[in-house]
């Protein structure tokens, strides 16, 4: 049986060895350390990387709290009891180049009892411009660690992923898409808990080789200063995304978790232009066109 102390202790460790491998890719900037704890039980270490060569901005984020559940949460998990245990590994990272994409992590536990526990996660990615080259390697690289464990992971998380992140408002995916599941437990996912747990802490170390390839292809492109704009334009999307529909967003507030560590994930600049509409033909205009679910990058 695995213990909520080893699934803890597992995540810290994969949290040191993505700010490692951050660090050597961005070659400049290095990852400041807040330790907080939280009132009501336990705490976490809040890592952050601003101004590098590369990375504008970033967290990499590891928590283990616990204690009692909010009403609302309680009545969103449909549960009766109100201990808690939680702990995972969170990551968003801004980069200050447009053709370098957004990248998002994150992989959890969640535990109430024998009964009611729980693996949840996923990584996505949200260019600024979708080229499709790139896309096609990062579902390739998710697929084939989805299939280590279960041929049929990739399809169904492919797909939670494009539904989940879904702007609604604005009839768009927030980006590219990736993998992203929830309530993972023996029973919906045909494996044991152990493969469950490795599988969770593959998807983590998957992070650093996906981003330093996507990185690295694209780090020294020229760019012009519209294509700055235009990043400015789609950072707006992932903001209206994380403080509307995110659900790590909405839990990190409603069980009274640190403020700056949940909105670490917002960029630190975001640009609303009225009414934008992109010009025909243009690449700003075919990355919209691509901003849909059900695109079989794989």
């Amino acid at each position: 049986m695995i213990s909520k102390e080893e699934i803890a202790a597992d995540y810290q460790v994969i949290q040191d060895e993505i700010c490692a491998g951050l660090e050597a890719l961005d070659g400049g900037a290095s990852f400041q350390q807040e330790l907080w704890e939280r009132e009501g039980g336990g705490g976490g270490r809040t890592r952050v990387i601003q101004n590098g060569n590369i990375l504008e901005k970033g967290g990499v984020n590891f928590s283990a709290v616990y204690g009692q559940l909010p009403e609302p949460v309680k009545k969103s998990f449909k549960v009766e009891e109100d201990d808690f245990f939680a702990t995972g590994v969170s990551i968003v990272i801004h980069p200050n180049h447009p053709l370098v994409p957004i990248i998002h992590m994150n992989i959890r536990y969640f535990e109430m009892n024998e009964d009611i526990r729980w693996f949840g996660g996923g990584i996505d990615v949200t260019p600024h411009y979708v080229f499709e080259d790139d896309a096609k390697f990062f579902h390739q690289y998710l697929k084939g660690v989805c299939d280590h464990y279960n041929q049929e992971f990739y399809v169904r998380f492919k797909k939670w992923a494009d539904d989940y992140f879904f702007i609604k408002h604005r009839e768009e995916t927030r980006g590219i898409g990736g993998i992203f599941y929830d309530r993972l437990n023996p029973k919906t996912a045909g494996i044991g808990w152990r493969k469950i747990f490795e599988f969770s802490k593959e998807v983590g170390r998957s992070f650093v080789p996906i981003y330093k390839e996507l990185v690295d292809r694209h780090r020294n492109d020229p760019f012009s200063e519209q294509q700055k704009q235009w990043q400015y334009q789609r950072r707006s999307r992932y903001v209206e995304f994380n403080l509307v529909y995110d659900a790590g967003t909405k839990f990190g507030l409603e069980t009274n978790g640190r403020i700056e560590s949940i909105l670490m994930s917002l960029p630190p600049q975001a640009n609303w232009t009225y009414n934008f509409k992109a010009e025909a033909g243009t690449e700003e205009e075919k990355t919209l066109s691509l901003l849909k679910k059900g695109i079989d990058w794989a």
